[in-house]
């Protein structure tokens, strides 16, 4: 009778761990979907952009390998973020701009001009926004 209750609460407990997966996986497929419509840009081409243009080096980047930089930022929940970099207001084409040219938006910044092209910004953008 013990061992029944206990096996039926092990099933339980993993069907409810399963279903939290599965419910991050539909989350993360929305927020996916949701920044490369905001920004045009495509998730995926903007993790390796992140490592092309040197950004894992001054940046903390939640899903992004050897991301540990103590220079910058941590970059996670930047979607939710009113501001970027403490000035611009937060909106796609404002976080594109400032991946571009932060020179540019603030001369004091510690960011560099990178020399990264607008379409890869537009990746770089859309992978920022699909993170928490």
């Amino acid at each position: 009778m013990i061992r029944a209750l206990l096996l039926i609460l092990l099933a339980a407990a993993g069907l409810a761990l399963a279903a939290a997966g599965l419910a991050w996986n539909i989350d993360r497929r929305e927020a996916v979907r949701t920044a490369q419509e905001l920004t045009g840009g495509n998730v995926e081409k903007g993790r390796k952009a992140l490592h092309a243009y040197g950004c894992v080096a001054c940046h903390t980047i939640p899903g992004v390998r050897l991301a540990r930089g103590k220079v910058g930022p941590r970059l996670e929940g930047l979607r939710e973020r009113v501001y970027i970099a403490g000035v611009l207001p937060n909106t796609p084409e404002n976080l594109i701009w400032w991946i571009q040219h932060p020179q540019s938006v603030d001369p004091k910044t510690a960011m560099p001009e990178t020399g990264i092209g607008p379409v890869d910004a537009r990746h770089v953008a859309a992978y920022l926004y699909s993170i928490d």
